[in-house]
């Protein structure tokens, strides 16, 4: 388990595969905000709804300049079926075995009904233009995230 990045951290580089083989850094969006989510499995309940509301905020997203990057451990396969099943308009990236989620820090032991594992706690970061942190949720509930997401774009360019 590693220890969160904190708000005025530089950003950790990455290098994900997404969709037909491609690969995305994080230096390929280098002078835009970023809204990098992490979150637990493809077509589950809540990550459905996080990545829909992503989805639906693209016009708000697009004016503030930022695009919407989503990571999980699940494979290319499967983010393409989720694309593909809830019309997602942004990357979904595949972290296979944790290494980015762990530089982040959102790879942490969960505890479910009594139950530890380690998985993929909900976070976001919001990384700045200049490749800084500007702000982290840890532990989202997704119910009005998108919201909070779009205020602090604002704050950032405000």
């Amino acid at each position: 388990m590693s220890d969160w990045l904190e708000v005025g951290d530089k950003a950790k580089a990455f290098q994900l595969e997404t969709y037909g083989g491609e690969t995305l850094k994080l230096s390929d969006y280098a002078g835009k905000p970023v809204v990098l989510y992490f979150y637990p499995r493809d077509n589950t309940p809540g990550c459905t709804r996080e990545a829909c509301a992503f989805r639906d905020l693209s016009l708000e997203l697009d004016q503030r300049g930022a695009v919407v990057l989503g990571v999980s451990t699940d494979s290319v396969e499967s983010h393409e079926k989720f694309r593909d099943k809830h019309e997602l308009n942004f990357p979904l990236l595949a972290d296979p075995e944790g290494k980015v989620s762990s530089a982040y820090g959102a790879w942490r032991e969960k505890n479910m009904y009594g139950k530890k594992s380690m998985g993929i706690q909900r976070s976001t970061f919001l990384i700045d233009p200049k490749g800084k942190i500007a702000h982290i949720w840890k532990r989202v509930k997704v119910d009005g995230h998108d919201q909070q997401v779009l205020e602090a774009l604002d704050q950032l360019s405000g």
